[in-house]
């Protein structure tokens, strides 16, 4: 069974998809879609930098959905593969919008104006310094040595589990205050915090506010049932219903990425090959780690996508 997995933020990277633009009509195309969307030459930003530019939050979330819907219709209209040839699609955070307009749920210019305002807004929810986040790693981190942390930080203020990557990768969110203090006590619990240079704290409660402006732009916004089932960052579970995709984006703000338990849940539902599409390989190093018995490859670049569909029976 096949799966097709779209990656998050902290994969971006000055030049991503400017090999596939060269190559590949059609990527080029993508690229000038959501610089048309954003009245914004997004592109360009992508091609030359400066990673400082790229790596906001508001350029960064649109940026790598352009990469992972470059790769997504390379496939298709060059090698005839189809996103309906996976079984399931899923993304991480900003990634679930990559897997929504894959699955045709969203266009791509209204994914791309999402995801910036996405951006916008978290970076609005709360003022520079005051948030913070970490992520605990060590052979002793999983998902209750995570939340006993979490919980000694949210004595002092708002802290709490936000990406449950993979046994040995979680992240917490909250406070500078709530997240220092987790630091502090994760040491002497058996792990090692280490401070993420993030401009705001994702998922948690202190982006409630966010949470309300991509309410109001989703309730504008056209959404189609999805031609494959995608899976939730917040449930776990695949759905196809509009109504639902929208209230569980609006939930995912400052809800939990349950990605452990995503792939978990896709292996046991049979999948055997787990495809990343888009920037990097973060989620194909996930996937090795949660399940080794499975193939996990990585698809940004024009060898590695003529490859992969050529492997394709």
């Amino acid at each position: 069974m096949l799966i097709f997995q779209f990656p998050g933020q902290g994969s971006q990277s000055v030049g991503m998809g400017v090999a596939l633009a060269d190559a590949f009509p059609v990527a080029k195309q993508v690229f000038a879609q959501i610089d048309d969307a954003l009245e914004l030459k997004l592109s360009a930003l992508m091609a030359y930098g400066p990673i400082e530019t790229l790596t906001l939050t508001e350029n960064a979330q649109p940026a790598l959905m352009a990469v992972s819907m470059a790769v997504v219709e390379v496939l298709r209209a060059e090698f005839g593969v189809g996103v309906e040839r996976a079984s399931f699609v899923a993304g991480h955070s900003l990634g679930e919008y990559s897997a929504l307009t894959a699955a045709g749920a969203f266009t791509i210019g209204d994914a791309a104006r999402l995801l910036r305002l996405r951006g916008q807004a978290m970076q609005r929810a709360v003022a520079p310094g005051l948030g913070a986040m970490a992520s605990l790693i060590g052979p002793k981190v999983d998902l209750d040595l995570a939340e006993a942390i979490a919980a000694e930080g949210a004595k002092v203020d708002v802290c709490v589990v936000a990406n449950d990557n993979n046994a040995g990768n979680i992240v917490i969110s909250g406070t500078k205050a709530g997240v220092d203090a987790a630091i502090a006590a994760a040491k002497d619990m058996g792990a090692r915090a280490i401070p993420l240079a993030v401009s705001a704290p994702f998922h948690c409660p202190l982006m409630g506010p966010a949470g309300e402006e991509m309410a109001a732009a989703l309730a504008q916004t056209k959404i189609l049932p999805p031609r494959v089932p995608v899976i939730s960052n917040v449930t776990v579970e695949p759905t196809q219903d509009p109504v639902m995709i929208a209230k569980l984006l609006v939930e995912q703000v400052t809800g939990r990425v349950r990605w452990r338990e995503t792939i978990g849940w896709l292996v046991s539902q049979g999948a055997t090959q787990f495809i990343e599409l888009g920037a990097g390989s973060v989620l194909t190093g996930m996937s090795k780690r949660i399940a080794p018995e499975a193939s996990s490859i990585a698809l940004s670049g024009v060898d590695e996508i003529a490859a992969f569909a050529a492997s394709l029976p």
